[in-house]
């Protein structure tokens, strides 16, 4: 997929900063303060009126110099995970390295992905260009931005470069079919957008998926979410891998995760309360969280599930107060399971305690230090 073709680019360049256009030098993203400053700019431009915006690197900004770059250490899945882990929505973003006057020069690509206004995770700070300077958007900036995107849910977020082919079509007829829904090849892609699984990219007047989209729907979403995973670390069972990575749609996960924790268990342990604690990971984890996976680590010891994000508000684990994550997902999930597993009345946390208060303590640990979520279950140690 080519986003910007050379003509765009030349024509780019004769253009002058702006609120959606910034040319640098060079970045710097071996230093905190480099990453820190890039996530700043494309904040700040995914923030601003305009549609897609553009950071070219390699052009010095007050003379619109083209001096291009010697040597580009850094990679698209690179930046995208600097921008991820660091902004909040996920901003949709491209890299692409091209050529002008025989130099190269790198085009990171912000799109418009609907989801504004976009903050920092760090500060908590909101950016928009004001001319060719970045600044704090105003209240009444914010005011606007959020009137305009009452919906804002990282789910619905666009993942630029995936398209409608990337979806199990059977898949998507199954939920259609469970809401009394009889889509064809003529309505295909309209029922898709109205369901939030695609969104139209504007500009291309073509469609991509949400991250919800691809989530739920797409067994190869691995290609455009590669922190949507299942690493199963194993040191009990000798005749098994011990490193085992789960992927596919969601669905898929969960059946292939029991599946592997049924032949590294012993048959005697309590093996569906390491399930419930594995299925609340996959529909409670924070997918923003771009360079963390789920973890299952089954040790003689202790057996640990670890979801990245935490869970509940405050540091009271049973206070209830759980963050409402991952909504949208959850109602195409209990639409499509046929298991059922979504569909058990009472608390994932009581049916985890009651399953294994025969063999001892169940441990949850909301780590706001690590931002992720932990279950610890009792090792196999405790059949000897």
């Amino acid at each position: 997929m080519i986003v910007v073709h050379r003509k765009k680019l030349l024509s780019l360049i004769k253009k002058s900063e702006g609120p959606k256009l910034d040319f640098k030098l060079k970045i710097d993203l071996d230093t905190e303060s480099g990453r820190k400053e890039l996530a700043k700019d494309i904040c700040a431009i995914a923030n601003s009126k305009g549609g897609r915006g553009y950071l070219i690197i390699g052009v010095e900004d007050k003379h619109k110099t083209v001096e291009g770059i010697e040597e580009i250490t850094f990679t698209e899945e690179q930046v995208q995970q600097i921008i991820s882990s660091r902004c909040e929505p996920p901003i949709p973003i491209s890299l692409e390295i091209l050529e002008c006057d025989n130099k190269r020069l790198a085009v990171i690509t912000i799109y418009d992905g609907g989801q504004k206004p976009y903050q920092l995770r760090e500060n908590g700070a909101f950016y928009i260009r004001r001319g060719s300077t970045t600044d704090t958007m105003r209240k009444q900036e914010l005011i606007s931005a959020f009137q305009e995107n009452l919906t804002i849910n990282a789910e619905l977020c666009s993942m630029i470069k995936s398209n409608v082919q990337c979806l199990n079509k059977s898949l998507v007829e199954d939920y259609f079919s469970s809401q009394g829904i009889v889509i064809s090849d003529d309505n295909y892609n309209t029922f898709l957008e109205n369901a939030s699984i695609v969104n139209l990219d504007k500009e291309s007047n073509e469609y991509v998926c949400t991250l919800g989209g691809l989530l739920v729907f797409s067994s190869i979403n691995n290609i455009f979410v590669p922190h949507n995973m299942i690493r199963i670390i194993n040191k009990v069972n000798k005749d098994l891998y011990e490193v085992n990575i789960i992927q596919g749609d969601l669905l898929q996960i969960l059946d292939k995760s029991e599946e592997l924790l049924c032949k590294v268990l012993p048959s005697e342990y309590p093996i569906e309360a390491v399930n419930e604690a594995v299925k609340n990971a996959v529909l409670y984890r924070d997918y923003t969280i771009f360079d963390k996976e789920i973890e299952v680590i089954i040790d003689f010891s202790s057996i640990t599930v670890i979801s990245p994000g935490i869970l509940v508000r405050g540091n009271n684990i049973h206070s209830h107060n759980y963050l409402r994550r991952n909504m949208w997902i959850y109602e195409k999930l209990i639409t499509l399971d046929t298991k059922k597993r979504f569909a058990k009345s009472g608390r994932g946390f009581s049916r985890m305690k009651k399953t294994v208060k025969n063999y001892g303590r169940v441990i949850f640990v909301n780590s706001m230090q690590n931002n992720c979520f932990k279950v610890i279950f009792p090792g196999i140690n405790i059949l000897r």
